[in-house]
């Protein structure tokens, strides 16, 4: 994992995606967001969803930031904790629509976004660059197989399982997400390997495992994970530490991918 600042404004979290694409995952730093939505000791935050209460200017400032550092344009999903794949063309706006994945021919010539700020946010790519994908993985999403859907859709574009990359970004760990019993019994019925327990001693699940999981048993082998729990690490934006200090609120940062 390499963090740099493309021309001195945001600094990335690079993956290894192999030659023909280019991972990447944000942090809370390097934006112009203030209030709950800034970087750790008041700095200007990076946080790119338009959805939690931040001023719109700002989300806007912060997306042609990112859009600048990664070098094209980036469409973004309206994510819903669902199991459905678009793709994304040249004619495509800045949003998709509702989704939870993206895929993508390099033809398009456009980079793809997924939002988080606790879930597992997973990138995709074809060996030679020629499709990829982005998938927003939280609890809902790895037992309807969102996965599944957005690697088959490569398959249908062109991308054979075998032949496909991932990256597995940053998100909360199975030591700090807490569930009630029932809850964890029932993902672990799902997706087994989930189920563990909190660095406390209570019920927890551990979502990338289960994603790392998933992706083995869809034939990608080749996976890099960009380690980081979003409740540990300050770095990142955090939705259950927000609740946990009071804060009521908190940004999103993302993972994206472009062919290169």
């Amino acid at each position: 994992m390499i963090e740099r600042s493309p021309a001195g404004v945001v600094p990335l979290l690079e993956a290894d995606l192999g030659p023909g694409a280019r991972g990447v995952f944000t942090t809370r730093a390097g934006g112009v967001s203030a209030g709950p939505w800034s970087a750790p000791a008041g700095a200007g935050g990076l946080n790119l969803g338009l959805h939690v209460g931040d001023d719109r200017a700002a989300v806007l400032a912060n997306r042609a930031r990112l859009e600048a550092a990664v070098g094209t344009r980036i469409v973004w999903m309206d994510q819903v904790h669902g199991d459905v794949v678009r793709e994304a063309t040249g004619g495509t706006g800045t949003s998709a629509g509702e989704c939870d994945a993206l895929v993508a021919r390099a033809a398009a010539g456009v980079a793809l976004a997924v939002m988080v700020a606790d879930c597992v946010p997973v990138l995709l790519a074809a060996a030679d660059g020629s499709v990829v994908g982005a998938a927003h993985v939280g609890r809902q999403g790895l037992v309807r197989g969102v996965l599944d859907a957005a690697v088959s859709r490569m398959a249908e574009l062109g991308a054979a399982p075998s032949d496909v990359r991932a990256a597995v970004g940053p998100s909360v760990c199975g030591h700090c997400y807490e569930v009630p019993q029932p809850l964890q019994d029932e993902v672990e019925a799902v997706v087994p390997g989930t189920a563990t327990t909190t660095s406390w001693g209570t019920p927890a699940l551990d979502l990338r495992a289960g994603v790392l999981r998933q992706l083995s048993e869809l034939g990608v082998s080749g996976v890099d994970t960009v380690h980081g729990c979003t409740m540990e690490d300050e770095r990142l934006y955090s939705h259950r530490r927000a609740g946990r200090d009071g804060a009521g609120t908190t940004g999103r940062f993302a993972g994206v991918v472009r062919a290169l």
